[in-house]
């Protein structure tokens, strides 16, 4: 069977900056393989496009251009907020809001985001909301460990369940 639409595939992969000879950012090993449900999109779309069809046993390598990942970084993505929204009972835990500290939000239509603290100031804290690999070239290696057929479970979920899955 080969990854494609709305198979769960279990891959391995190193991701680096840039090629081959680049600063590693991220692994997925044998020990802790990457399961997931291809075809959701929940992926990068040119992640997907350069593993599409491949079959247990293959390997891959591949270059994203920062366009074709997270996109450049944004002016727009930085942003002031009033330093109210993140007080609890009128304090702000200063371990959590820090500077360079990333801090779990919501957008305004309750979307789960991050955000990496820049400044604290007097009344606001400035924000960076753009992701964390924006504007950053990235390099992909691995191999590809097992593809199935997903269940509908896991199609009418979204996501892979059980094994290296989530669990409810």
């Amino acid at each position: 069977m080969k990854v494609g639409k709305n198979k769960v595939v279990t891959l391995t992969y190193v991701l680096r900056y840039d090629d081959e000879k680049g600063e590693i950012v991220q692994e997925a090993d044998e020990n802790k393989p990457f399961v997931h449900l291809f075809g959701a999109g929940t992926l990068l779309p040119a992640f997907e496009e350069n593993l599409a069809d491949l079959a247990p046993g293959e390997t891959f390598a591949f270059h994203l251009s920062a366009d074709e990942a997270y996109g450049e970084t944004s002016d727009k993505a930085i942003i002031e907020l009033d330093k109210s929204i993140f007080e609890i009972d009128g304090q702000i835990d200063e371990e959590i809001v820090a500077i360079g500290k990333m801090v779990a939000m919501q957008d305004e239509n309750g979307r789960p985001l991050d955000g990496k603290v820049l400044a604290i100031k007097d009344k606001s804290v400035i924000m960076d909301f753009n992701h964390p690999l924006a504007g950053k070239n990235l390099y992909f290696t691995g191999q590809i460990k097992e593809v199935r057929e997903a269940t509908e479970e896991e199609l009418s979920h979204g996501h892979v369940h059980g094994h290296d899955g989530v669990e409810h």
